[in-house]
Formats: C-alpha cells, sequence, structure tokens
C-alpha cells in the first residue's frame, strides 16, 4: 500500500524515534487528509505510521515505525495487553481495563472488563474501524460472553452477547454494580483501584468524608476497612442511591453510612463554618480542566478545595486527594497542595503517593498519558 507521506521537520526526529503516539494539528504541514485515513509521517531520519483525524488537537495516532499494522499486528497487541493483567483474576478482580489504548499501542482505544462482557470506547472516529478486530481478540483470548462499543450515540454488539445494563462485579473482593450502558467512563472508575485500597488500610476506625463520592467505590473500601462511620457526598442523586447499593451489597453496616446530596464545594465550606471534623477526608474531583487554557484555572480549585479540606481534618488526620486533570502535572499538583495546607495553617506529610491502578501502563516516553495523581496526606499541625 502506498501512503501518503507528510514531512514534519527535523524537529520532531527524536519524537517520532522514541514511540511517542500523538502528533498534533498544528505541526502538520498542509495536506487534504481525511479521518481514518492511514498516512506516514517522515522527521529527519525517523518515520511512523498513523491515522489521521480531522477533529481535535490530535490530528495523528501513530501505531507503527513502518507499516499499517493488519489484523495480525492488532490481535497480538490485543493478547500482549491481557497477559500483563494476568494475575488481576486471582486477586478476586473481574472488573479491570484489558487494553489502555496509547498504553498498549493502541492509541485511541481502551477495553474495560465487567464480569464476562467488556465495553470498548473510542476517543476518535478514525480509530472505530479498528474496535472490531480488538474486540474479537479480548473475547477470545478473555473468553468473554459479549463485547459492547459504548457510544454517545448509542451501543453496537461488536461481538458475542449484549451485556446486562447492570453488572455486579468483584473489585479486591468487593462487590460493586457497574452500569455498562450509562454509567461513568465504560461503567465504573477503574483507574483508582489500587488507591481505594490504600484507602481501606488506613481507614480503621476513622470517621471518613467522601467527597465527589459518585456510586460511593471509595465509601465501601473505607467501611471494609473498619472505618467507624462514612459520609459520601455527591451532587447526583443516582449515583448516591447507587452508593447505598454497593454498601448493602458488600454486607456492611448500613448505619455507619450516610449519603448526602450536595455541591462539595458548599458542603466543605458549610462544615468549616460548623467545626465539624472528620479523621479522613477523601477528595476525588472530576477533571477540572478540558485543555492547557483552563489549567491555571484547575489550580485555583484543587488549591480551594484541598485548603477547606485541610481544615476538616482532625490533628493527624488524613487527606486522600487526586487529580484526574492531565493539564496538572504531578509536581503542580504536589505544589498546589502544599499552597492549600499554608492557607489551612496545617503542615503535611506525604504518606503515599501513587498515580494509576496496574491495569492502567504508561509509556515512558507519554508524559500526557500519567493523568492520573493521588496523595495520602497527613495533616499536623505547625510546628
Amino acid at each position: 500500500m502506498t501512503l501518503p507521506t507528510l514531512n514534519l521537520g527535523p524537529d520532531l526526529e527524536a519524537t517520532l524515534a522514541s514511540g511517542h503516539p500523538w502528533v498534533y494539528r498544528n505541526r502538520l504541514p498542509r495536506h487534504n487528509l481525511q479521518t481514518g485515513q492511514w498516512l506516514r509521517l517522515e522527521a529527519g531520519r525517523s518515520s511512523a505510521v498513523g491515522l489521521y483525524d480531522d477533529e481535535g488537537q490530535i490530528a495523528v495516532r501513530l501505531f507503527h515505525p513502518d507499516r499499517v499494522p493488519d489484523d495480525g499486528l492488532l490481535k497480538a497487541r490485543a493478547v500482549e495487553a491481557l497477559a500483563l493483567r494476568a494475575g488481576l483474576e486471582a486477586k478476586e478482580n473481574d472488573a479491570y481495563r484489558l487494553i489502555n489504548g496509547e498504553g498498549d499501542g493502541l492509541p485511541g482505544i481502551v477495553i474495560d472488563r465487567y464480569g464476562r462482557f467488556a465495553v470498548v470506547k473510542t476517543v476518535a472516529s478514525s480509530v472505530e474501524k479498528l474496535a472490531p478486530t480488538l474486540a474479537a481478540a479480548v473475547a477470545k483470548a478473555g473468553r468473554l460472553r459479549g463485547v459492547m462499543h459504548r457510544r454517545s450515540e448509542g451501543h453496537e454488539i461488536l461481538w458475542g452477547a449484549p451485556p446486562p445494563p447492570e453488572i455486579t462485579v468483584r473489585e479486591n473482593g468487593l462487590r460493586f454494580i457497574a452500569n455498562v450502558h450509562e454509567g461513568q467512563k465504560t461503567g465504573l472508575f477503574l483507574d483508582q483501584r489500587d488507591n481505594r485500597q490504600t484507602v481501606r488500610e488506613q481507614a480503621l476506625g476513622r470517621r471518613v468524608l467522601n467527597l465527589f463520592s459518585y456510586s460511593g467505590a471509595f465509601g465501601v473500601y473505607a467501611l471494609a476497612g473498619g472505618a467507624e462511620h462514612v459520609t459520601d457526598v455527591d451532587q447526583a442523586a443516582p449515583a448516591l442511591r447507587d452508593a447505598e447499593r454497593n454498601v448493602a451489597a458488600n454486607d456492611l453496616d448500613l448505619h455507619r453510612h450516610e449519603t448526602v446530596q450536595a455541591d462539595a464545594h458548599d458542603f466543605l465550606r458549610d462544615q468549616v463554618a460548623t467545626g465539624r471534623r472528620y479523621d479522613l477526608v477523601i477528595l476525588d474531583p472530576p477533571s477540572l480542566a478540558r485543555g492547557r487554557r483552563h489549567r491555571y484555572a484547575a489550580l485555583r480549585a484543587y488549591r480551594r478545595l484541598n485548603s477547606l479540606a485541610f481544615k476538616l481534618l482532625t490533628p493527624g488526620g488524613l487527606l486522600a486527594t487526586a487529580s484526574c486533570t492531565a493539564q496538572v502535572s504531578p509536581e503542580a499538583f504536589r505544589e498546589v497542595l502544599a499552597e492549600a495546607a499554608r492557607e489551612a495553617g496545617r503542615q503535611a506529610q506525604i504518606v503515599h503517593e501513587a498515580a494509576h491502578a496496574s491495569d492502567h501502563p504508561v509509556p515512558l516516553h507519554f508524559p500526557e498519558g500519567r493523568y492520573l495523581k493521588f496523595l495520602l496526606l497527613r495533616a499536623l499541625e505547625p510546628r
């Protein structure tokens, strides 16, 4: 196959040589490409083959140094991805990421497992044509019953049977109800699995506040870890109902759990004003920036949220705080947390720092892929 070729100039030679999976739109010369078209990019002595997309900042997603990937190559990468997750089921997990896009050499495509089913999400129309081949590969290698492609305009069954709207899955031995048709992401926030386990290990005897709780996964882990009481706060009533169902599904004490429908910012301010205190505050907001131009606004929001959270902590209390905003680096997040602690009149220790769960690998040469930051901080009075 003769591919259209674009020369990017020598400045991007190292980028192509490293295997970075993206080329931004502003780096392309003039062309007449169409979405879904394979092309070759050249920069100095380096080259790569990728798929063009005419929407968004990312114009080309790169798949191979010198050729268009055939079905055999796509299937091989899918099988390699599943091999990396081989140990998860033995640890009582049947909900996890099977293919993590760029991290598994398949940019723009994620596939998540929920029990005996899987859900595909594509972030660009250019890569949708690869989904059926990958769906069949993971279904056969993972012995699944069905694979569904979830789109904003509807769902398509790519292989086998359609999944039911709700599936009860296991995560570190705990049970969760996943709405794979309408829930956030593909049904659950799978990237926080390891961080939820960290909270479980620290929750014994603590009064816990779980903000932006969604369906209460962090709260369930805290209760399973022996928390004295957990308060889940979210704006969405359906999410809070799911939180109550998840607590019940694990046979946990319902009297040690409450839900509050409220804006997290307003709730924090009210709790500070009333002098309420908690031993563990969990702060896991949604992404606060859609692009680089919103980065500074996101940092200000993180500072305000975490400063209020610090004020709610008992001496020696713990703040489990996260950022999934890709435009905020781990270094910038640590800096804003230091500012928040100072603003709250507290000092803090980093007890634990982490990122995504192990089924969300990130290429070493792709810092953009490390979007999730998670820190467990111990609040101290000024010394």
